[in-house]
C-alpha cells in the first residue's frame, strides 16, 4: 500500500495514546476492505507528521500489521462525529512492563511523541494492551498491579494528566504461558488500584495461528470493547463538539 500523505487536521485533535507490545501494535492480517481512510481520524507517524490512520499505524517492527486502534476510533466517532481523533502508536513487541519505567527507551518514546501530539491539541486516554512478556515467571506476574500502577502514575505526571482514562485488556484466552493466569488477575483488578482506569475482556476472541496474537477480526472486536470501556469512563465524550 502506498505511504499515506501527510496532512494537517483541521481542528484540535482528541488524543488517545496505544502502549504495549505485539498485540496494541498490531499483528492481524490487513484487508484493503477494513483500511480506508477514516473520516475525523488521524495518526502521529513516525517522522511525527499527521496522517490519515491506516494500518499498519505501529512501525516497531517490520510485521506490524492491524491493530485496534482504527476500530477503536470509529466506534467513538459512531458515539459522536464532531471530534477529530488523533492516534498517536507507541507500542514495541516484546516488550516487558519493566521496559516501560521511566527511563527506559520506550517510556521516553511514548512521552516524547505525545508531547508532540499535543501540540494540536488534548490527551483523552491511553489503551495499553501487554503482559504477555511478564507471563514467564511469578514473581513478574504477582507484581504486576503495582509496577503498573508506578508506571502509569509516573506517565500521567509526565505528560501532565492527572487522571487521564486509562484501558487495559487482558491477555487473548487463547495465550498459555506459564503465569498468563495470574498477569490476567492482576490487569482485572487494575481498576481497583488506579483511578479513572478500565479493563476489557478478551473473552471469545481468537487468534491468528500462533497462539499469541489475536487475529484481524478479532482486534477490530477487541477496539470497540476498548471504546466502551473508555466511554463508560468518559460521559462527556458523547457531548463534546
Amino acid at each position: 500500500m502506498a505511504a499515506a500523505a501527510a496532512q494537517t487536521p483541521s481542528s484540535q485533535l482528541d488524543i488517545f495514546v496505544l502502549a504495549g507490545q505485539s498485540n496494541m501494535a498490531g499483528r492481524g492480517e490487513i484487508a484493503p476492505a477494513h483500511n480506508q481512510p477514516l473520516a475525523g481520524v488521524s495518526m502521529l507517524d513516525k517522522s511525527r507528521a499527521w496522517v490519515p490512520a491506516i494500518d499498519p499505524m505501529h512501525f516497531d517492527k517490520p510485521i506490524a500489521a492491524a491493530g485496534l486502534g482504527r476500530s477503536f476510533a470509529s466506534r467513538l466517532r459512531q458515539a459522536n462525529s464532531g471530534p477529530q481523533i488523533g492516534l498517536v502508536p507507541t507500542a514495541f513487541g516484546g516488550s516487558a512492563l519493566d521496559e516501560w519505567m521511566p527511563g527506559t527507551p520506550h517510556y521516553a518514546n511514548c512521552v516524547e511523541r505525545t508531547r508532540a501530539a499535543l501540540a494540536r491539541g488534548r490527551l483523552r486516554g491511553i489503551l495499553w494492551h501487554q503482559g504477555e512478556a511478564d507471563s514467564a515467571t511469578e514473581p513478574l506476574a504477582r507484581s504486576y498491579r503495582d509496577r503498573f500502577a508506578r508506571f502509569i502514575r509516573a506517565l500521567r505526571a509526565d505528560l501532565g494528566v492527572a487522571e487521564v482514562p486509562v484501558i487495559v485488556g487482558q491477555l487473548g484466552p487463547f495465550f498459555r504461558r506459564a503465569e498468563s493466569a495470574i498477569v490476567n488477575e492482576q490487569l482485572a483488578s487494575i481498576p481497583l488500584t488506579v483511578p479513572n482506569a478500565g479493563f476489557v475482556s478478551s473473552n471469545g476472541l481468537v487468534h491468528k495461528g500462533d497462539e499469541v496474537h489475536f487475529d484481524a477480526a478479532s482486534l477490530r472486536e477487541f477496539g470497540r470493547r476498548y471504546a466502551h470501556a473508555y466511554l463508560a469512563l468518559d460521559a462527556s465524550w458523547e457531548s463534546v463538539r
